[in-house]
């Protein structure tokens, strides 16, 4: 047993020493220009190798380079730019000179995707798919290796990436692992996080990938994707989320394809299928479903209360320089200029602002900036809505025309979404023609036009009932007639009918005619949607809810009394002068007991004279 033992142990050194003499026996910059050619040849990037290669053996036999870079032909910095290099080797194919490298690590690289680091040779030759013949002028020595990369790592390196002239987006921390086999399959790991503008993203991400026909065609499988958002204008909890997707690309048609793509946010699910033909003038194509989607939760949207809503309201009211501000905002949506792009978009369950949206579906053509909306329709409680339009954002200002369609909308949550009073609620409903600048509340308030047809169904006029101001300013004015005992704080108005106007900031009302149990009414009037001021001038009549005299009941239940109702949404004012209808009442009282005392003495003097005076 001792004598088995020493001769293993023997072997083992014998073993050993010899791999260690063929180590040191083989330079490693025997083929440092085999390698800079290969990369050449294969790919036309350039690598650098600055300093002298050498052997590092424990843990793990490696070759240890110094500061090494990646440079693409004609451009004017390198891609990939490194400190040092090190390559994890394979020991037995040392012996028949083939260098099979396990992995290759690139430790606090800066890797740069700006314009400086991008081709720049227009007529360079394509990269062949297949293996390539050895370089022209490569010594025998070269050709007798072998070069293969099993593995590559990135670890603790920086992004860099620019698109043309926008901002810089550095992406740090990256952690980047791929491996690949024989059959050109490879594993990608990838974590790294991004910080701009306050904001924080983290991600981390693991695929496979299909290179059997790489440059020309190549497939990713991401079956794992993480991430969460936080930071400023984020959410307390931040937004995270996981997804998946197949995705291919076909170089001699320059497409992207992505399927099978499910991606969470928070609570939210979205699932679809993309694609996009690159070049000049992209053109995307987008069909997405999302079973539940509460941008309001990814948003941190949160309602006002009525204190905070009416300070906003004076606010707004008191500064005009707010308009300049707005006119003064460059074009938001001005990027659609640069590609063209389709999207289908279906969510059965959508909050936004508070509202609550069933089976919203938009569907919208972009053609280098000139939107076409073809559908744009959901479901809001009873109701339903349908907005299809046109918009232009070629321009220095965003240019919209809509053909709105509403059925029975609940107008409150429409003026709680934009955080505005809700002086009258109830289901709205409106057919028109409107079109503008901007898409904001404010640019509708100030720089739209168009004109429609509204109306509304169990309507109420919040903090004014317009029955007990006629009722109780009677009451105080003549002792015959009283009205209930009892009031809401509001008018209830069953239907409601205008025709609408809109233009400069102000909405023009005409034709107006309301009706309820009670009370009936008709008039115009003017909305002024930037100063959130009203002036309506109404002709009033209270059909019930009388007590007293029937004489004055009925002529009160004919007549017409005029109201006006102006000032501020959040605190209307009101102008009644119903001493003049009874003044009124009262003449035509007397005038009626006068003739009746007239058509009895018909054939006397004095009825002649008070005849003539009851002509004056």
């Amino acid at each position: 047993m001792r004598r088995l033992l020493t001769t293993l142990v023997i072997l083992l050194v014998v073993i050993i020493a010899g791999m260690t003499s063929l180590v040191f026996l083989i330079n490693p910059n025997d083929f440092r220009q085999y390698m800079v050619e290969r990369v050449e040849v294969k790919s036309g990037y350039k690598l650098a190798i600055n300093g002298s290669l050498r052997w590092h053996v424990w843990p793990q036999l490696s070759i240890i380079a110094g500061q090494t870079s990646l440079t693409a032909p004609g451009a004017k910095e390198p891609v990939v730019s490194a400190e040092n290099m090190r390559l994890d080797v394979k020991l037995w194919p040392l012996i028949s000179h083939q260098l099979a490298v396990k992995q290759v690590l690139f430790k606090n690289a800066i890797i740069r995707l700006t314009p400086d680091t991008e081709e720049n040779q227009p007529d360079a030759p394509v990269a062949p798919s297949s293996p390539v013949p050895v370089a022209p002028g490569a010594s025998e020595l070269d050709a007798g290796w072998k070069f293969d990369i099993d593995k590559i790592s990135i670890a603790d390196s920086l992004l860099i990436w620019q698109r043309g002239d926008d901002e810089q987006i550095n992406v740090r921390d990256i952690n980047l692992e791929i491996d690949k086999d024989d059959n050109r399959q490879a594993s990608v790991q990838l974590s790294s996080r991004i910080n701009r503008n306050q904001r924080d993203l983290a991600f981390t991400m693991n695929a496979e990938l299909d290179m059997q026909h790489y440059p020309q065609a190549f497939a990713a499988n991401i079956s794992k994707f993480t991430y969460q958002l936080s930071g400023a204008d984020i959410p307390v909890k931040g937004i995270q989320g996981n997804g998946s997707m197949q995705a291919s690309y076909q170089r001699e048609t320059n497409a992207v394809t992505l399927s099978q793509m499910a991606l969470t946010a928070n609570d939210n699910q979205i699932s679809g299928t993309a694609s996009a033909t690159l070049g000049d003038e992209p053109n995307y194509q987008l069909n997405l479903n999302a079973e539940k989607l509460d941008l309001d939760a990814l948003s941190g949207w949160q309602p006002k209360t009525t204190e905070e809503t009416a300070t906003t309201s004076q606010a707004i009211t008191s500064a005009p320089v707010i308009a300049r501000d707005i006119d003064e905002q460059p074009n938001g949506l001005s990027e659609l200029q640069t590609f063209n792009a389709h999207l289908a978009l279906k969510v059965a369950d959508l909050t936004y602002r508070g509202m609550k949206i069933q089976n919203l579906a938009l569907e919208a053509d972009n053609q280098q900036g000139q939107v076409s909306l073809s559908t744009f329709s959901g479901n809001m409680g009873t109701g339903n809505f349908s907005l299809p339009g046109k918009m232009d954002v070629t321009g220095k200002k965003i240019q919209v025309q809509l053909v709105p369609d509403v059925n029975k909308i609940e107008l409150g949550d429409l003026l709680s979404a934009y955080e505005l009073p809700k002086a009258l609620t109830g289901n709205f409903s409106l057919k028109g023609n409107v079109s503008g600048e901007g898409l904001s509340a404010a640019d509708f308030a100030r720089h739209w036009q168009g004109d429609g047809q509204i109306s509304m169904d169990n309507a109420r006029l919040n903090g004014m009932n317009i029955q007990q101001l006629i009722q109780q300013a009677i009451a105080r004015n003549s002792d015959k007639v009283q009205g209930l005992d009892r009031y809401e704080h509001y008018s209830q108005i069953d239907t409601l009918n205008a025709k609408g106007h809109l233009a400069d900031g102000t909405l023009t009302l005409s034709n107006m005619e309301g009706v309820s149990p009670m009370v009936t009414g008709k008039g115009d009037g003017t909305l002024n949607m930037a100063a959130q001021q009203v002036d309506l001038n109404l002709l009033i009549r209270v059909t019930g809810g009388w007590k007293g005299d029937s004489n004055l009941i009925n002529t009160l239940k004919t007549t017409d009394i005029p109201l006006r109702v102006y000032g501020p949404w959040s605190q209307m004012h009101y102008q009644l002068q119903v001493d003049q209808i009874l003044r009124q009442s009262l003449e035509q009282s007397a005038r009626s007991a006068i003739q009746n005392w007239i058509d009895k003495r018909k054939d006397s003097k004095a009825g002649d004279e008070v005849q003539k005076i009851l002509k004056k």
